[in-house]
């Protein structure tokens, strides 16, 4: 492989890897925010308070999104082998 086609897998892997993780650190952060502010508007101080509703949500998002996180691996994949059988 030359030096353009090893950037080039490596720009899509990047790609890849912001467009799998992106559905998962959204809601991580739209529910840090949330609670954040319930803590700020209640004035509630408690530092584990941010961790079961973010975990829970996280872990509906990643079933919700699990689809298209693996739809855009397997494309990815597929890239990818078909760079390198084609040479």
């Amino acid at each position: 492989m030359t030096g353009p086609e090893v950037l080039d897998v490596a720009r899509d892997a990047i790609v890849t890897l912001v467009l799998v993780a992106a559905p998962l650190m959204l809601v991580g952060l739209i529910i840090g925010v949330v609670v954040s502010l319930f803590q700020a508007l209640t004035q509630i101080q408690e530092t584990t308070l941010v961790f079961v509703p973010k975990i829970l949500a996280i872990f509906l998002a990643m079933l919700i999104a699990l689809p298209f996180m693996a739809d855009v691996l397997h494309a990815n994949f597929l890239r990818l082998t078909a760079h390198i059988t084609n040479g």
